[in-house]
């Protein structure tokens, strides 16, 4: 697994008791960037010149931030284990996405599978990356969000232990499980958290 993190990531601080805080999982295309669609199926862009960030991306962003969440990409890019994408190709991506999203933590899965010979607990739907992440910022997973468009990120936000968004853009996939919610972007996302928030604030 592969962490990578602005320089502005978040102190976690030394006292020994901190407080847990709260984050927004996001899963990356599909949810922050328009993924390349061939036979139904998405697949990701491997250049920065094919990465498009979606419409209301950067709205939503600044929104959950204002409402006290970490943002915490987490993605799966097994062409990497499979041999049929550059790391450092991706790491490239990541490292300019970084500087055009208020992110605090990208996490990263580059195992090919376990079809593949490459098992791991990271690969979505394996809770992994977000469990290291709630570990290394300290995290309240019940407390928190995963958003995402493909089973595998609702599957990993149950697994987690968190709350679940479903972004669906109609792909020739059915889910295993019904989402916590659904909402038609990342941008509707935040307004629904925002309206959660302000229904919990309304019934304390």
């Amino acid at each position: 697994m592969k962490t990578q993190a602005p320089d502005s990531n978040p102190d976690t601080g030394t006292g020994t008791s901190p407080i847990p805080r709260r984050a927004v999982f996001l899963d990356r295309d599909g949810v922050i960037n328009r993924p390349l669609i061939r036979d139904g199926k998405p697949f990701p862009p491997v250049r920065v010149d094919q990465f498009e960030i979606l419409p209301g991306v950067t709205e939503a962003c600044e929104a959950l931030k204002g409402l006290g969440f970490l943002l915490v990409v987490a993605t799966n890019q097994p062409d990497v284990g499979r041999g049929t994408l550059v790391r450092e190709e991706v790491e490239t991506v990541h490292r300019w996405l970084l500087q055009q999203l208020p992110i605090d933590r990208l996490m990263v899965c580059f195992h090919g599978g376990a079809a593949f010979g490459d098992p791991c607990d990271c690969r979505k739907p394996q809770p992994g990356m977000l469990l290291e992440a709630a570990e290394a910022l300290k995290i309240d997973l019940a407390k928190s969000f995963m958003i995402g468009d493909r089973w595998r990120d609702v599957d990993c936000g149950f697994n987690a232990g968190c709350q679940t968004i479903f972004i669906d853009w109609g792909y020739e996939e059915k889910l295993n499980r019904d989402p916590d919610f659904r909402a038609r972007d990342l941008l509707g996302a935040a307004q629904l958290i925002e309206q959660l928030e302000q229904t919990n604030d309304s019934s304390t």
